[in-house]
């Protein structure tokens, strides 16, 4: 893998936030993470494996994806919740209305290494429990590579199972 920018093998470029190399460069790593997502229509996988994969996808590409205090927050706290509290079964909705409720952020700076694992091993796996497997080891990779966020991390979501949680809606 080629750092973030770099032109890779035979000059094909190198994705400005993950760093693979891919024709395209970074739109071309887009692209497959499109696809990804298009081909979940026929095998679908489940919804928290789903947010799992946006959100390591979001903090490998935070020019794009993570630009404010809130979209980082979101995709921070998405990948602790789903690698730290996985068993909790509102987590995703708690972090939502947290973030709803306006809390104070100021954005860190994030990696410059975002992860020694990227989209493509996702992308070459085959169907079934082989993308779950490959899902969780990207995303292990890249909470690792923002270790130096971890603690943030967890404050933002003790903040958020700290706040009284709300009935759900009624529909009209």
């Amino acid at each position: 893998m080629a750092k973030n920018g770099e032109q890779g093998l035979h000059g094909v470029p190198a994705c400005s936030g993950c760093g693979l190399v891919v024709p395209g460069g970074t739109g071309g790593c887009r692209a497959m993470f499109d696809e990804l997502a298009v081909r979940q229509w026929d095998r679908p996988v489940a919804y928290r494996i789903r947010r799992m994969m946006v959100d390591t996808y979001s903090l490998q590409h935070p020019d794009e994806f993570c630009a404010s205090a809130k979209s980082l927050a979101a995709h921070l706290t998405g990948l602790c919740a789903a690698l730290e509290h996985e068993s909790h079964p509102t987590i995703l909705r708690v972090l939502l209305h947290w973030l709803d409720s306006g809390p104070t952020l100021v954005k860190p700076v994030v990696p410059s290494a975002r992860g020694a694992i990227t989209l493509a091993e996702v992308f070459s796996a085959a169907k079934g429990e082989a993308i779950v497997l490959a899902a969780d080891r990207w995303a292990r990779a890249t909470w690792k590579a923002y270790a130096p966020l971890h603690a943030l991390a967890r404050r933002w979501v003790g903040e958020a199972l700290a706040i009284p949680s709300r009935p759900p809606r009624r529909r009209p």
